[in-house]
């Protein structure tokens, strides 16, 4: 179960788009990307309001997002590019995971 939360960040950065990066990104782009990685949509929509709600900047979800992000070591945040502020908050939005989301997967 923890493997599900923590594989969030390589999808993320291996998917999603391009486009303006200046546009502000939504819970809905971050779940969009989470489940073009090929999670389900409830888990990725759950998962997307838990990064949200962490309080990562726009910044770090436009990382998070970006195609061609560095997938690195999903528990390794900053490798991926993300400043350590949002690397602490992507960290404790993948614990959150585990116990908010999961439950939508049974």
């Amino acid at each position: 179960m923890v493997a599900a939360a923590l594989v969030t960040l390589p999808l993320l950065a291996g998917c999603g788009g391009g486009g303006d990066k200046s546009a502000d990104v939504s819970q809905a782009d971050v779940s969009k990307s989470l489940q073009a990685g090929g999670l389900d949509a409830k888990f990725a929509d759950c998962a997307a309001k838990v990064f949200l709600d962490e309080g990562i900047s726009q910044d770090g979800l436009r990382v998070m997002i970006k195609k061609d992000a560095k997938a690195a070591d999903a528990s390794d945040y900053q490798s991926a590019g993300m400043s350590k502020a949002d690397a602490d908050k992507a960290q404790s939005a993948a614990a959150k995971i585990v116990s908010s989301c999961m439950k939508t997967q049974q």
